[in-house]
């Protein structure tokens, strides 16, 4: 986003307050248009957030001043690596989030409209980023030291507690100006401020590694509170000021697709709307054609259909070592309890996200299942043709990735390796199941939207969450049930189960759980 495609006259016909004013003005007159929000409308929101508040926040509260934390941060210096390594996220998942949907994406006629006048972008997209960063750090602030606060220990002592809030502090004020970063900035420089954020996370790290136990003993999380606050100072600085040289072609066509994507989003489906996210794919046309003309084995169709996306294959492959190597973590000391099962449930959720980006099988799978009448009755081969691709990437990124944590001494555990390799095996079973019941999903049922009367009113809308998220519920439950069961066997077993009830709610979705069904599947 760094050329500035069209251009319009910077005539100001005043001060800066006459600027503001016509903005006000401009955004007024837009307002009464109808989409503003209404009373009821807040009213139902703060509804919606004093449910939540009774029945989840408070109750968690609670269980937290009571009891030991789940994960215990020890010195202050074993605590700086946790803390950069959180750093590091926030800063890529914000530069990557602006890159789709960042702060300066308003309503495709407002921006039309501001497009349109003598204004520069500085005027009328300043006060709308300010604005937002503002709201996504006091966000973020809150969400970062709610979770530390209910996980971990680190506000136990005056000491740490001090030292995480500043922390907090930074990490809340890093984020929000590296997703104006990674919106206003070209490719170059997200990757120039992605690797400076990691080289700088690994010196503090090393220094706060060497520095002695006691009175230096703070000085880790005091040099990373510092390091974020300078940092999000100059890449701020820097951002606001790229606002002047944004591309408002593209800026307009983020907006539109936005706009569309959250009409989906509301009214439908919300995969519908992550269908207008995905990479085109590029390339590689002719390699799914042998030189003879034949079209090329199962395997290598799959391969081949992702690599022509290679960032989405890239994350993908990414996601699946990382979770294979947290699986196993968390599976071979699950019998401590504790925050084995966290890694547990983390590493399930990033086989689950890894194994929907390593292709687009799944979506031709579904396609074919659909619209089977046109393709004849002869479809017994759809199923291998369409899996075979995703199972063997997602089985061997899991192996990858378990067997890096098990000849780095990662899983540190006196479980017996056949238990986990037979909970691991579980696991990947459980997490492609929930993803063929999450891809075989079509539009929104109509009964979902019937009303749910409680006396705590409509309750509705728990059932559209749960439809929409279904794949991730599956992988929660199932792997919370896993680890309830104190056999392995039996904990596989019971994954394997969950699986094949996924599959067959899926095949249900597409029309084809009916009788017959089993001799079709076994046609060739």
């Amino acid at each position: 986003m760094t050329t500035h495609t069209t251009a319009f006259p910077d005539r100001d016909s005043g001060s800066d307050t006459d600027a503001r004013t016509r903005v006000h003005a401009v955004r007024q007159r837009y307002a009464r248009r109808g989409d503003r929000a209404t009373v009821r409308g807040h009213a139902y929101t703060l509804y919606l957030v004093a449910l939540f508040g009774v029945f989840y926040l408070v109750p968690m509260v609670h269980a937290r001043s009571t009891s030991p934390a789940l994960i215990s941060v020890g010195s202050l210096t074993g605590a700086t690596p946790a803390v950069c390594a959180l750093a590091v996220a926030a800063c890529w998942g914000a530069q990557l989030a602006g890159r789709f949907w960042g702060p300066l994406v308003i309503q495709p006629f407002l921006l039309h409209v501001f497009m349109s006048t003598d204004l520069s972008p500085a005027r009328y997209l300043g006060g709308i980023a300010r604005r937002r960063l503002v709201y996504a750090g006091t966000v973020t602030l809150l969400a970062a030291c709610a979770a530390a606060y209910l996980a971990t220990d680190l506000f136990g002592q005056l000491g740490t507690t001090l030292r995480g809030l500043a922390v907090m502090a930074g990490i809340s004020a890093l984020a929000p100006v590296a997703w104006l970063w990674g919106q206003v900035r070209a490719v170059r420089d997200n990757l120039v401020l992605a690797s400076a954020a990691g080289t700088v996370a690994l010196a503090v790290t090393a220094v706060s590694r060497s520095a002695p136990d006691g009175a230096a003993a703070g000085l880790g999380l005091s040099l990373v509170g510092a390091v974020l606050a300078i940092t999000a100072a100059a890449v701020g600085r820097a951002s606001f000021r790229s606002i002047r040289d944004v591309d408002l072609a593209r800026l307009a066509r983020e907006s539109a697709r936005a706009s569309q994507a959250q009409a989906y989003a509301w009214t439908g489906t919300l995969h519908h709307a992550l269908d207008l996210y995905r990479p085109e794919p590029r390339g590689l046309t002719s390699a799914l054609i042998r030189p003879d003309g034949r079209l090329r084995g199962h395997l290598a169709q799959g391969a081949v259909r992702a690599l022509r996306t290679p960032g989405r294959a890239s994350a993908a492959a990414a996601l699946l070592l990382v979770g294979g190597a947290t699986l196993a973590h968390g599976a071979a000391g699950r019998e401590s309890g504790g925050v084995a099962s966290v890694w547990w449930t983390a590493g399930a959720i990033c086989v689950y996200l890894g194994s929907g980006w390593v292709g687009e099988t799944w979506r031709g799978l579904r396609d074919e299942l659909t619209m089977a009448p046109l393709f004849g009755e002869w479809w017994g081969g759809t199923l291998a043709r369409a899996l075979a691709w995703p199972v063997v990437a997602v089985t061997v990124g899991v192996c990858l990735g378990g067997g890096l944590a098990t000849v780095t001494r990662w899983p540190e555990h006196g479980a017996p390796p056949v238990h986990t390799v037979l909970l691991v095996a579980g696991s990947v079973v459980l997490v492609l199941g929930a993803r063929f019941l999450r891809e075989m999903k079509l539009h929104l049922p109509l009964e979902l939207l019937l009303p749910i009367i409680t006396p705590l009113g409509d309750l509705s809308g728990l059932r559209v969450v749960a439809w929409q998220f279904d794949g991730l519920v599956a992988v929660v439950i199932g792997v919370a049930v896993m680890n309830a069961v104190s056999s392995p066997l039996v904990a596989t077993a019971l994954a394997v189960g969950v699986a094949a009830c996924c599959v067959w709610t899926g095949l249900r979705r597409t029309g084809w759980a009916h009788r017959g069904l089993l001799t079709r599947l076994r046609r060739v």
